[in-house]
């Protein structure tokens, strides 16, 4: 029997909730026993659509300790197996064995939530609301309230610490949540081996038995149950918390334990808080398919509406960024290439021909803009001032001039202390925003200089780009300024010796897992192209594995609202696709997964207004793939369809026709290929059908 069609008895699901609680009252003192006779021994938080439940009971752990736990099940089948809950703390030891549930109060909400960025401008906001007070029966009776949502997409859950005698300051050592799944799990996860991480790396595919003890897994982690659910597990609303990662039991191979960031310098302490405090969401997205887990809006709408009133400030776009092809420049021009003011102006003159809203100054050869060495050590370098070689207030009158806007690079050694003053100044000067790297770490005192940043930033109109960075938890729905997170091993790794480059299979995993937690700041734009097998890193002008039409593809399937252009505008200049790369959208309103095969082929197709755009990626196999069009609306769409050219990578095959949402368009994908299209309402005149062969 399939999966969908499990439907388990009343009285078996009774019995299960009875097996799941496990402890009575007899064994405790008569007032004691009073007390839990009166108190509910278990809770439930049931999706709205009832597909996902969520309960909540105590647990005997094969050493015979009592503790709080949770159960999810999916369509009637064990998903999540009896999994621990609890807090460590510094004073008055782990709050979790011994406890029993106090009380239990419901609630439910269902309204739209708008102003969203990225996937979609608008979303349900819909879920059922448990929360559970747990309380333990030993003095000093401490209390931790555990906070169960169901949405229909998945289930979330934080410890909230209540003011209380005894616990007005607090310090937790570790968090003991658990997620215990079927061992047989294929997991898909990024392995690291410390917590000083700028989580890019390859991901490792393998059932969760075989995944290390001991090694950090860095979220999001995605699995797929034999039973056939999708599951991935990720954090939101990281606020004045450390950042959490997953660990496999030794003893148990299908149970992940919470390792919680420590403070630099004092491992044992992980967060320091008054009371009341609240942990971020422990989110599991829950599906049937995986390209629902990349629609869905759970990690964003966990988090708190916008904190900065009126955002209309705030221009998603994409921007030019010559780090990445090391300040390319033809031999024609009278100027050589770098941090000068010529080359800033080249790049400048390159946007406004091509509608690119935004330009980077950035570091070349381990020097920064504003001077000193990239990593500034223990300098402190005035990161307002540019270097000689620019006439920063000349470059700003140009790019005014000219319609695009100037972002700005900084080392976060460097920004943090003169953070107030620096960003007062950009605003005056009339900088648009700063791309903020190397942080390359999650415990509690980087996620508060996070937070920082982007409500500081708002505070002076500057949009934030985090490099070197955690994973997103959600917070750009907080701060819309926050436009876009690293997080991910993108194209960069093309250019550095000893890289085998980011191969076309990694960049299938990355929707799949990465992206789930939010936008992705990828390097895009590479107009070079090698088959894998001809690939070498290459620093200046770096080649890029795959295909023209997978390059125009990456804008509509990687989600990212401020997405680079990162070639050499000489590489651009004259090339097919260009016109599709500078005019694609960077936010949407509304998002559909078409086709999802983890690894090896994604479809995607985003709307911005009426007007639809589709991306296709495969792995490093050739493939056919069909798009349908039925999330089309009424009436006929001019299609531009962009597709590979065989044994040519660097051309294009290009048609346009006229199509409706009954019509199918096939994709044929060369080895790390692409497709790519373009729907637009037709028009009187729109040609039937055209096809060209584009260089």
């Amino acid at each position: 029997m399939t999966l969908a069609g499990r439907r388990p008895a009343a009285a078996a699901l009774a019995l299960c909730l009875l097996a799941f609680v496990g402890v009575g009252p007899a064994a405790i003192p008569t007032s004691a026993a009073a007390q839990r006779a009166a108190a509910p021994t278990s809770a439930v938080a049931r999706s709205p659509d009832g597909r996902i439940v969520a309960t909540v009971g105590v647990h005997t752990t094969p050493d015979g300790r009592t503790v709080p736990a949770y159960r999810v099940s999916y369509r009637g089948a064990p998903l999540v197996d009896a999994s621990d809950l609890g807090l460590d703390f510094a004073d008055g030891g782990p709050f979790g064995p011994g406890a029993r549930i106090a009380s239990v109060t419901h609630a439910a909400h269902d309204a739209v939530a708008h102003g969203l960025l990225g996937k979609a401008s608008a979303a349900r906001d819909h879920y059922r609301e448990t929360t559970v007070a747990l309380v333990e029966d030993a003095a000093p009776h401490r209390r931790v309230d555990v906070v169960f949502r169901a949405y229909d997409d998945g289930v979330a859950f934080r410890y909230h610490v209540p003011a209380q005698p005894g616990l007005a300051e607090f310090t937790i050592t570790e968090e003991r949540t658990h997620v215990a799944l079927d061992p047989q799990s294929q997991a898909y996860a990024l392995q690291r081996s410390g917590f000083v991480s700028s989580y890019e790396g390859f991901y490792t595919v393998a059932p969760l038995r075989e995944i290390p003890a001991d090694t950090l897994l860095a979220l999001p982690v995605l699995f797929h149950h034999p039973g056939g659910a999708w599951l991935a597990v990720t954090e939101a609303d990281l606020t004045d918390y450390a950042g959490m990662y997953l660990s496999r039991v030794q003893q148990a191979p299908g149970v992940l334990a919470s390792r919680l960031s420590p403070w630099p310098g004092t491992p044992n302490v992980k967060v320091r808080a008054r009371a009341p405090h609240d942990s971020p969401w422990r989110v599991l997205m829950i599906a049937d398919a995986p390209g629902r887990l990349v629609e869905s809006n759970l990690v964003t709408l966990l988090n708190p509406p916008s904190a900065i009133g009126d955002a209309s400030w705030v221009r998603p776009g994409k921007t030019t960024f010559p780090w990445w092809n090391d300040y390319v420049v033809p031999d024609t021009v009278p100027f050589k290439g770098g941090l000068n003011t010529a080359t800033t102006k080249y790049y400048i003159d390159f946007c406004a021909a091509h509608g690119i809203a935004y330009h980077t100054l950035d570091g070349f050869q381990d020097t920064a803009w504003y001077g000193g060495r990239i990593d500034p050590g223990d300098e402190h370098p005035d990161v307002t001032r540019a270097l000689p070689t620019i006439d920063l207030p000349e470059v700003l009158r140009y790019a005014k001039a000219r319609g695009v806007r100037l972002r700005v690079w900084t080392h976060w050694k460097a920004l943090r202390p003169q953070l107030d003053t620096a960003l007062a100044r950009y605003e005056r000067m009339g900088i648009e925003g700063i791309m903020v790297d190397f942080m390359d770490r999650d415990d509690q005192d980087m996620v508060a200089f996070y937070h920082e940043v982007v409500a500081k930033a708002a505070a002076h109109h500057l949009t934030v780009v985090f490099h070197g960075a955690y994973k997103p938890t959600g917070l750009s729905r907080t701060y819309p300024n926050l436009m876009t997170v690293e997080a991910v091993m993108g194209l960069e790794y093309d250019k550095f010796d000893g890289s085998k480059g980011v191969t076309p299979s990694h960049e299938l995993l990355v929707p799949f897992v990465r992206m789930l937690a939010g936008p992705l700041d990828f390097h895009q734009g590479g107009f070079r192209y090698v088959t894998e097998r001809a690939f070498h890193p290459q620093y200046t002008g770096p080649r890029v594995i795959g295909t023209r039409a997978r390059t125009l593809a990456t804008y509509v399937v990687y989600e990212d609202y401020l997405p680079m252009m990162a070639d050499a505008p000489s590489a651009y200049e004259g090339q097919s696709g260009l016109d599709f790369v500078a005019g694609v959208p960077t936010t949407w309103d509304e998002t559909r997964v078409l086709n999802a095969d983890v690894g090896h082929v994604i479809t995607i197709a985003r709307r911005r207004g009426t007007t639809w755009y589709v991306g296709t990626m495969t792995d490093g196999a050739a493939r056919a793939v069909d798009v349908p069009l039925r999330f089309l609306g009424p009436g006929p769409y001019r299609a531009d369809v962009y597709g590979d050219v065989p044994d040519a990578p660097a051309e294009l095959q290009h048609a346009t026709r006229l199509v409706t949402a009954a019509d199918v368009i096939p994709a044929h994908l060369a080895p790390a290929g692409g497709h790519a299209i373009r729907l637009t309402p037709a028009r009187a005149g729109d040609a039937l059908s055209r096809d060209s062969r584009d260089r």
